[in-house]
């Protein structure tokens, strides 16, 4: 006799539930190790960049206030400077660990975010939108695969970037580090799920893009908010934030280990709705799909095409542009107050403005951050091109009598353009924040778009011969992100700085205006951009 063995009820009902967990997962392993071969190049850059310019703050303190008196004056100045708390946020102590945390802790955040919530698009509804989702998903992949793997490989780039900020900052204090760490990957993670969410309600990737972007946007004017209000991080505002979560964690300032249980509570609850929505959608489809035509307007160009496509990133860099002159410009008497008599202080400024007087070197540093930031929206802009051709979108378009530079031409035009319309209202906002003349600071903007049109160059340079790793653009922009913001504080040789376009320019307001690197700046842009359509017009498309 054969013995057999019978299962209970509910023995069998919860077999049942584990066989239909792991079949809504199965693999996910694969997709994972895709996801992270196809970000090589993004997720390393990224982290790098991010993790250079935390563990890089401790050295600049240390140059800028190397003793007791000198951090104890800066807390001081810090309590009754309402526009540079709103800016980086308010100082819990003062030793070096903590002033670290301070410094770049919110823009780490940021950061952290930013990279997170791009991996997460990416990987769920940028595969969808091309079609290549219902291609895999034809195989032996569970429903719920794609999205664990977007949200894993995201979490990858976090839990390294928390590794590289313990390892470096544990001289300052273990607890403190790995607090610091695990705050900066908390939010990441925050973001990636909030990005998940968006990527089941929209049916575009670009839109999921943008409504993330959008949230993390309200999320610093939330946080600048509340810090501009209260010295101790106690306004309502600033717990609204999941930035001001990380301020309130006070890494290596009594740390209040609470705080992760809000964030670990917002990724948690974040990525239960987005398996929710998953598990009750079709493949390609969206809890807030995309109407049908007809379109409204005239859409009888190539340019009208990539205008009507790229109008709303456009509109939505702009008012962040113009917002950010208006708060720099507002800060600058109050930076000028809290440099004071600190003579490094005063050399960090020049060494990034440029100039002696520290008013002029504020406003030169910061313009020029503000043209380091362009060069994302150039990348970003030029890249849709890329975009529209992965996803077959272009090829209609190409069939009928429209050339393919006059169709790259569209995109390139909004790039371009869009790079003179942000520096210009970057000008004005400036010029409103800080109540003086606007001719000086407008030209010191629009000096920053030589500069950026060469990573724009590039850009285009890359997608046209490189169509397949078109997104290694985005190195290159992190790359002078990172020269440009980083390598003044740690005190590069000038020979690292000229590696980057920005390191050209005359420094305005307050310096002279020298016309020869600006006309050379111009004619590279134009050679690598004319070597990118040339090498597009030739090659065959990619889909």
């Amino acid at each position: 006799m054969t013995a057999t063995t019978t299962l209970a009820p509910e023995d069998r009902s919860a077999q049942s539930a584990r066989a239909g967990g792991s079949r809504h997962l199965a693999g996910t392993g694969v997709l994972l190790r895709f996801a992270l071969r196809r970000d090589r190049v993004l997720i390393p850059v990224w982290v790098a960049v991010n993790a250079l310019m935390v563990l890089s703050m401790p050295k600049s303190l240390t140059s800028l206030y190397g003793t007791q008196a000198a951090r104890a004056d800066l807390l001081r100045q810090m309590d009754t400077n309402s526009s540079l708390r709103a800016l980086v946020g308010p100082v819990f102590d003062d030793s070096l660990g903590a002033l670290t945390a301070w410094r770049v802790g919110v823009y780490a955040a940021a950061l952290a975010a930013a990279t997170s919530l791009l991996v997460v698009v990416r990987h769920t509804r940028d595969e969808e939108e091309s079609g290549r989702q219902e291609l895999v998903s034809s195989g032996m992949v569970g429903r719920r695969a794609p999205l664990t793997a977007g949200l894993l490989a995201a979490a990858v780039a976090n839990a390294v970037l928390a590794l590289l900020v313990v390892a470096g900052l544990a001289g300052q204090g273990g607890s403190g580090a790995v607090a610091f760490g695990l705050g900066i990957a908390g939010v990441g993670m925050v973001f990636a799920t909030a990005a998940a969410i968006v990527a089941q309600l929209t049916e575009s990737a670009r839109l999921a893009r943008g409504l993330t972007a959008g949230v993390l946007g309200a999320a610093f004017v939330l946080r600048a908010a509340g810090d501009s209000a209260s010295a101790d991080g106690s306004s309502v505002l600033t717990w609204l934030s999941p930035l001001g979560w990380l301020e309130n964690l006070r890494p290596f300032a009594g740390e209040r280990w609470w705080v992760l249980l809000l964030l670990a509570a917002a990724v948690a609850a974040q990525a239960a709705v987005a398996y929710l929505l998953a598990g009750r959608r079709d493949t390609g489809m969206s809890f807030l799909p995309t109407l049908p035509g007809p379109a409204r307007g005239r859409l009888g160009s190539a340019g009208a095409l990539a205008w009507r496509l790229q109008r709303g990133s456009v509109l939505g860099w702009a008012v962040g542009f113009f917002l950010a002159g208006v708060v720099y410009g507002g800060m600058t008497d109050g930076a000028a107050k809290l440099v004071g008599d600190n003579q490094q202080a005063r050399d960090l400024f020049e060494r990034l403005g440029g100039q002696s007087g520290i008013t002029d070197a504020f406003l030169a540093s910061m313009v020029a951050i503000m043209g380091l930031v362009a060069a994302l929206y150039v990348v970003s802009s030029v890249l849709r091109a890329h975009g529209e051709e992965t996803s077959g979108r272009a090829e209609p378009v190409l069939a009928a009598a429209v050339g393919r530079l006059r169709w790259a031409a569209g995109h390139l035009t909004i790039a371009f353009g869009g790079v003179v319309l942000l520096m210009l209202l970057t000008g004005l906002g400036f010029a409103a924040g800080y109540g003086k003349e606007a001719g000086p600071i407008l030209g010191a903007c629009l000096v920053q778009v030589p500069a950026v049109w060469v990573v724009g160059g590039l850009a285009v340079l890359v997608y046209g011969v490189l169509p397949r790793g078109a997104t290694a653009a985005w190195g290159v922009a992190g790359a002078v992100l990172l020269i440009g913001w980083v390598g003044p504080a740690l005190d590069v040789p000038q020979t690292v700085l000229d590696l980057s376009p920005f390191g050209h320019l005359p420094k305005l307001p307050g310096g002279p205006m020298e016309w020869g690197p600006v006309v050379v700046l111009l004619a590279l842009a134009a050679a690598l951009t004319g070597a990118g359509l040339a090498a597009l017009r030739r090659r065959d498309l990619t889909t």
